[in-house]
């Protein structure tokens, strides 16, 4: 990987109302060329809104931002409220991205410890750097542990999500990496997404564990089909916020199956 691009911090800054922390207009935080491309990480002032607006990019396409978090969390949510009551669940999140799923998994109580599985190296390196809001909570909360993997081929291998110990089955596998099952980041992520794939999957859950994953897409049949062939039960929760750049809403779509 090629080293890290400084910061490019723009000159123009906004003089806040009182109260409000008084920022620069952009900053580049952190870049990486990266096996599936130029990877970065921005910040930036929303001029409207006076807030902070934390962002990746993959090269000129951006795939996540601070300003659209509802649906990570209730991936987070809707999964773990699937378990039984009284569970004290391990739980997989496929994905660190800026954060906000793995630390709505914190969140829960219940929750006796988390494997978050990122490919990029660079996107756990935020974490650790603290160039994120919250950061902290991921990498000093003794439940939790940040790992460099594949998540798609662990899904399919016999060794699974935890190299501290192979073959080992988690209660709750939340996944949010690709856009959709349909629209993915790259083409062998595809395999995850049949009968196959998510059987194989289910090789790394206990009995009773659910399978739960964001989709920025409406609910599809013929992934929710493929979920009916494989689990007892599974529902598409389409999941609505206010979108502060349009002025209406926008939805994304979680699956959860157990």
């Amino acid at each position: 990987m090629a080293g890290q691009r400084g910061k490019l911090t723009g000159h123009e800054r906004i003089r806040g109302a009182p109260g409000v922390r008084v920022s620069a207009r952009f900053e580049e935080l952190a870049w990486r060329e990266t096996p599936i491309g130029e990877i970065s990480l921005r910040r930036r002032l929303d001029p409207r809104l006076r807030v902070d607006v934390y962002e990746v990019k993959i090269n000129d396409e951006f795939l996540m931002s601070s300003l659209f978090t509802v649906a990570e969390i209730e991936l987070a949510r809707l999964g773990l409220a699937a378990l039984p009551a009284g569970a004290r669940p391990d739980v997989v999140v496929g994905g660190l991205g800026l954060g906000y799923t793995a630390r709505a998994v914190l969140e829960d109580p219940r929750v006796a410890s988390l494997v978050v599985v990122d490919a990029v190296a660079e996107v756990i390196s935020w974490h650790e750097r603290g160039l994120l809001p919250d950061a902290a909570a991921l990498v000093t909360d003794p439940r939790s542990r940040l790992v460099e993997g594949d998540f798609f081929a662990m899904a399919a291998g016999p060794d699974g999500f935890d190299p501290a110990e192979p073959g080992r089955r988690f209660d709750a596998i939340l996944l949010d990496v690709d856009h959709s099952p349909r629209h993915v980041l790259a083409p062998a992520n595809a395999a995850l997404y049949t009968v196959d794939g998510i059987r194989r999957l289910t090789a790394h859950l206990r009995p009773g564990g659910v399978f739960a994953l964001w989709s920025d897409d409406p609910p599809d049949a013929e992934f929710e089909a493929v979920l009916a062939e494989v689990f007892t039960s599974s529902a598409a929760h389409v999941v609505s916020f206010p979108n502060p750049l349009t002025g209406g809403e926008s939805a994304n779509t979680v699956y959860v199956a157990t």
